[in-house]
């Protein structure tokens, strides 16, 4: 569930207005900016973008990023951004990171995103960069990893919850044998977590805990091939995506505020993209994991307008 607090009546018109007026004058009013920002969907949002451009010839997201600064105004800008845009972004600038691209993101995208909002993306990506973001994706990446991450983003799953009890354990057999003589990267391991079903991958993936008596996930950790560990972590990435996200974005979030120094990108990232989706569930998984509330967790580790806007996206009341 959802943890932003929107209103169903709005004015697009009066929003842009007083946004305006918030980046008016001597000094920005970043209150003024999240009390509207961050109690509006998506929809409203892009409402609130094509009202401004009318009544002042002016794109809403350029006026805000010459406005705000440093981790508030990165997360007000992605927040503001359609969905899809956003996540072409987050793809991009993730894959094009000259040092250590962030593999694990890309994965997040095409793993937890449902089949039409990842070719949403895919459109998305064409329109903003002149590119596909497979094109880019094997531009940037080499061997194993490439295979599996091009998979993994062109994909188009179906969407049923019908399985195949027959074929989960057949596949969870295949995926024995090939953890068994640590060949990660064999290509049925690839087609199976970038072809199947999430209903039909998830029953292949309890076949193997029951079968083995050990989760797949805890099975590739610790485990290294001949390549490193650098696929098998990715693989596990994209088992962990497709077989519980919501334990895998609390997993984000708990290291992005346990480490030294809060990684914003992904404390950013989790908040501004799933608000709108399973962010009360993750809320919930986070506290019960941890005993403490996600809203205290992050109030310790952010400050100012960034620490105002996330709360208001966890759906903290003033």
């Amino acid at each position: 569930m959802a943890t932003i607090v929107a209103p169903h009546d709005f004015s697009a018109v009066e929003d842009a207005e007083s946004l305006n007026k918030a980046c008016k004058g001597w000094g920005t009013n970043e209150k003024g900016i999240i009390l509207i920002l961050g109690h509006r969907t998506a929809a409203q949002r892009q409402h609130i973008r094509l009202a401004y451009h009318e009544l002042y010839q002016e794109d809403l997201v350029k006026r805000l990023e010459s406005e705000l600064s440093g981790d508030f105004e990165k997360a007000v800008y992605r927040w503001i951004l359609d969905p899809a845009d956003r996540d072409a972004v987050l793809a991009n600038v993730a894959i094009r990171k000259l040092v250590n691209p962030d593999y694990h993101v890309v994965l997040e995208i095409a793993c937890t995103r449902s089949p039409e909002e990842l070719l949403a993306v895919r459109r998305a990506y064409h329109a903003r960069y002149k590119r596909s973001l497979e094109e880019d994706v094997a531009a940037h990446t080499t061997g194993d990893i490439r295979k599996l991450l091009v998979a993994l983003v062109t994909a188009f799953r179906y969407t049923g919850d019908e399985v195949n009890a027959r074929l989960a354990k057949s596949e969870a057999g295949i995926l024995h044998d090939a953890l068994k003589d640590k060949a990660f990267n064999h290509e049925e391991v690839i087609r199976i977590v970038s072809t199947r079903s999430k209903a039909q991958v998830m029953a292949t993936f309890n076949c193997y805990r029951d079968d083995q008596g050990t989760s797949i996930t805890k099975k590739l950790l610790g485990e290294g091939d001949d390549h490193g560990t650098e696929f098998s972590k990715a693989l596990r990435t994209a088992i962990r995506c497709l077989n519980d996200s919501k334990k895998y974005f609390e997993k984000v979030l708990r290291n992005a505020v346990k480490r030294v120094g809060t990684d914003e990108d992904a404390l950013t990232r989790v908040i501004v993209t799933r608000a709108e989706k399973d962010l009360k569930d993750i809320k919930e998984y986070y506290y019960k994991r941890n005993s403490v509330p996600l809203e205290q967790a992050v109030a310790k580790d952010t400050s100012g307008d960034y620490e105002a806007f996330l709360l208001t996206l966890l759906g903290k009341e003033n």
